[in-house]
C-alpha cells in the first residue's frame, strides 16, 4: 500500500531551507500532499510547491516554531486542508556562526535551543495526540553527524541535535505501542543549506578540497541525499525501525 492509497499527507518544518527542500522533493514522489512549512521565506515555499511532480500537491503554510500556538495552528491548518498527517519531518534550524564554546553567549544558546530543541518538542506535543488517535504516524528529525565526530566550533549546532536524537529515542520507546515511529537523519558535510553557504563564504578552495578528500566517498553531500533518507524513514519500508539514527556523511565519521 502506497502513501497515496492511505490518503495521508506529510509535513516538513524548515522546508524553505536547503535540506528541508530536499526532504520535500523526495517525499513528493510518494505522498499525495506535502505541506511546506516556512517561517519568513514564503516565496521559496511557493516556488518549491510549484515544482513538485504531478500527483503531489505542495501546500505552503507559515509557522514560527518558537511559538507553540503557531505550531498548533500549522498542524490544524494542514489537517483541515490536506487530510490526516502521516509523517512529520523536522528540519528547522538557526543560521549560526561556529564559535568556540567559551565564546558562545547565553543568548546564542537560548536562540538555538528554543528554535531547534523546544521547537521540536512543540511539534511532537501537537502531533503525538493525532498520531495516537489515528493509530500511527512517523516523526523524522534532521540532526548532525557532529555528535559522532566532534567538529571544532560546531558544538552550538551539535548539542541541540543530540537532544533531538534523545527525544526521538524516547518517543520510539514510549509510543511504539501506538504505531508511532521516530528516527533521525544525521547529515555530514553538505553542499546545501548552511554548508553551501560556508563553502562559498568561508576559508579557501584549498581547505574545502582537502576536506573533500578526507571523506571516503570523496564528495560532499547533497540535499537529495538527506531527502532520500528522510523519505525512507517516513515510508513503510522502514516500518520496523524506530529510535534510530542514519548517518548520511559519505563515511566521514568512520
Amino acid at each position: 500500500m502506497t502513501q497515496a492509497d492511505k490518503g495521508k499527507s506529510a509535513i516538513v518544518f524548515g522546508a524553505s531551507g536547503g535540506l528541508g527542500a530536499g526532504c520535500v522533493r523526495a517525499l513528493a514522489r510518494e505522498w499525495p500532499v506535502v505541506a511546506i512549512v516556512y517561517h519568513r521565506r514564503r516565496e521559496k515555499a511557493e516556488a518549491l510547491a510549484a515544482e513538485l511532480p504531478e500527483g503531489c500537491r505542495g501546500y505552503p503554510v507559515q509557522c514560527d516554531v518558537t511559538d507553540g500556538a503557531s505550531v498548533r495552528r500549522a498542524i490544524a491548518d494542514v489537517t483541515e486542508n490536506c487530510g490526516p498527517i502521516g509523517a512529520a519531518i523536522y528540519s528547522a534550524g538557526v543560521e549560526i556562526d561556529q564559535p568556540y564554546i567559551s565564546e558562545t553567549t547565553e543568548e546564542q544558546w537560548q536562540e538555538v535551543f528554543n528554535t531547534e530543541v523546544l521547537g521540536f518538542t512543540r511539534l511532537i506535543s501537537a502531533v503525538l495526540p493525532l498520531f495516537r488517535e489515528q493509530g500511527g504516524g512517523v516523526i523524522v528529525a534532521v540532526t548532525s553527524m557532529a555528535n559522532r565526530r566532534v567538529v571544532v566550533g560546531d558544538t552550538i549546532s551539535a548539542a541541540p541535535k543530540a537532544a533531538i536524537e534523545s527525544l526521538c529515542r524516547g518517543i520510539g520507546k514510549e509510543e511504539g505501542r501506538f504505531g508511532i515511529r521516530a528516527n533521525t537523519v544525521a547529515p555530514g558535510a553538505m553542499n546545501a543549506g548552511l554548508g553551501e553557504q560556508y563553502m562559498a563564504e568561508r576559508w579557501t578552495p584549498e581547505f574545502w578540497e582537502k576536506f573533500r578528500k578526507s571523506i571516503p566517498l570523496r564528495r560532499f553531500g547533497l540535499a537529495e541525499d538527506i531527502g532520500e533518507a528522510a523519505a525512507f524513514f517516513a515510508s513503510d519500508r522502514a516500518s520496523y525501525l524506530t529510535g534510530q539514527t542514519l548517518i548520511v556523511d559519505g563515511g566521514y565519521t568512520l
